[in-house]
């Protein structure tokens, strides 16, 4: 035997003057990367993530934009009041209140406003979303849970639908 190379009792052969090693099943097979088996089930995961992760976030998205639609009626509301000191009625142009084109303010939610018993006595406004969505892009009309959002003068706030307490979903 060659001195310079060693065998080993069980597994290793000389050949010649080149030393292998063979496992107990077979040469071994160096893991230099991933199988496609492995790819795949990685891309599975993922795909599975997804699916649970972008409906939610889109209702997420969606429920934090009816913000715009509250806070239009409140600023409303208070512009409301401060038309009516100056003029002694309430005005039913949203233009008048400051809002432009009667929207609010990135234009997702139209803004109309009404009156039961007469500009001197009460208002109503209700906002409803843009069709084909605001400046920003965001279009709330896929909103099916909160179509509308309505604000009296006497400070009741309504949401519609009303299916199983939608009202205290949406304000």
């Amino acid at each position: 035997m060659n001195a310079g190379l060693r065998c080993r009792a069980v597994g290793a052969t000389l050949v010649g003057s080149v030393r292998t090693e063979v496992a107990p099943h077979g040469p071994r097979r160096s893991s230099a990367g991933v199988t496609l088996v492995e790819i795949m089930v990685v891309v599975g995961i993922v795909a599975l993530l997804a699916a649970v992760a972008v409906p939610s976030y889109r209702q997420y998205t969606i429920r934090a934009h009816r913000t715009e639609a509250k806070a239009a009626l409140l600023r409303l509301a208070a512009n409301q009041e401060r038309f009516y000191l100056q003029n002694n009625q309430y005005s039913l142009d949203p233009e008048a209140l400051g809002f432009a084109d009667g929207l609010s303010e990135q234009g997702v939610y139209t803004l109309e406003i009404r009156t039961d018993a007469g500009v001197t006595q009460d208002w109503s406004a209700t906002a409803t979303p843009t069709p084909g969505g605001g400046r920003n892009g965001i279009d709330q009309t896929v909103d099916t849970e909160c179509t509308s959002f309505t604000l009296t003068s006497a400070g009741v706030r309504r949401a519609t639908p009303l299916p199983n307490g939608a009202n205290d979903r949406c304000w």
